[in-house]
């Protein structure tokens, strides 16, 4: 009996894995609608899929993996590894001080470190950003002053890149440079899609006394295409529980302080 229930649920995730191979992409409700299982088993085998990376799991539902070559739309990443994503904003907000200036490149990740610096109370802190998203979500904000970085718009992420943008930041300094990436791996270092936005960074880095990399378990052992900068560069990374040890014991290796949140 358990031999044929275990078949059965076998049997169901290959052809969720089909569905999601087919369209790209399923819902909770889509496999609770074809297969008459609840929600929560629905959730159990996407968590399943996920485990194993045949799928991402996002918001209401999963996707196919991820091609780390490929810039994807803020909106989409937004719906990606939301709670690993909250705990590293959080872990990375807890180590900003009283009167730092910090940078915050853009990406759904960095976006939560602004959530949480919100609830912070912050006293004198100053944020240079190139990412709308973070500006609005911290425009306001008692006890913060905001630099916003112009440039050339690049829409998917809703940041700004180019030579104006590296100009300013060549004129500014700061404490700390919190960076979202889309790879991480100890050959190249940190990597992103746009060459641009890679230029950029690299500025970021420049005008930071340290380089923290804030990174989901997803973007570990990764190369995209442009080298943002070498792993010397980085001094601390942040990342969640389901990272590999064994890459987290090579990153601590380098001598990079590694917090896991």
């Amino acid at each position: 009996m358990a031999s044929s229930q275990r078949l059965l649920v076998e049997e169901r995730r290959r052809k969720i894995l089909d569905l999601v191979t087919e369209a790209g992409r399923v819902t909770v409700n889509e496999i609770v609608r074809r297969f008459g299982v609840s929600a929560v088993t629905a959730r159990t085998d996407l968590d399943a899929l996920s485990s194993n990376g045949a799928v991402v799991r996002s918001h209401g539902g999963a996707l196919g993996p991820q091609e780390p070559t490929k810039d994807y739309p803020v909106s989409f990443k937004a719906t990606l590894h939301q709670a690993e994503k909250s705990r590293i904003g959080r872990a990375a907000a807890n180590l900003v001080g009283p009167h730092e200036t910090i940078i915050l490149d853009n990406g759904t990740t960095t976006l939560e470190i602004a959530r949480h610096l919100k609830t912070t109370k912050p006293q004198n802190l100053t944020v240079i950003t190139n990412a709308l998203n973070i500006a609005t979500e911290l425009a306001g904000v008692p006890g913060l002053m905001l630099i916003m970085v112009g440039g050339l718009l690049r829409q998917i992420s809703a940041s700004f890149v180019g030579p104006q943008a590296e100009k300013m930041l060549s004129e500014l300094h700061a404490d700390r440079l919190f960076l979202a990436v889309d790879g991480f791996n100890l050959e190249t270092g940190a990597s992103t899609p746009d060459i641009l936005e890679a230029h950029l960074n690299e500025c970021m880095m420049n005008a930071a006394k340290e380089t923290t990399i804030v990174a989901d378990f997803s973007k570990l052992g990764r190369r995209s295409v442009s080298k943002i900068g070498s792993v010397e560069r980085v001094h601390r990374l942040i990342t969640d529980a389901h990272a590999s040890p064994a890459f987290l014991d090579a990153v601590r290796q380098k001598g990079i302080e590694v917090v896991v949140a």
